[in-house]
């Protein structure tokens, strides 16, 4: 089983950011989950950039323009 989300440190930044915010009690979880997808579709796109550029190792170029494809396709 996988780590645990930093729940306490989660609800801090969320509370410090937007402080007239009211959060559920699971809200902060909802935001940790959103980030690990995030990270995922991030890191599945790079590897396809990578593997169109015929390189083995996924470099910062392509995280680059990875998250310049993600970001455009979730603006919605």
């Amino acid at each position: 089983m996988g780590r645990a989300a930093p729940r306490a440190a989660l609800r801090k930044m969320l509370k410090n950011e937007k402080p007239g915010f009211r959060l559920s009690a699971c809200a902060d979880l909802l935001v940790h989950l959103n980030f690990l997808l995030f990270l995922r579709r991030l890191a599945e796109e790079a590897r396809t950039n990578a593997f169109q550029n015929r390189s083995r190792i996924i470099k910062p170029e392509h995280i680059i323009l990875a998250a310049k494809a993600i970001l455009k396709k979730s603006r919605g």
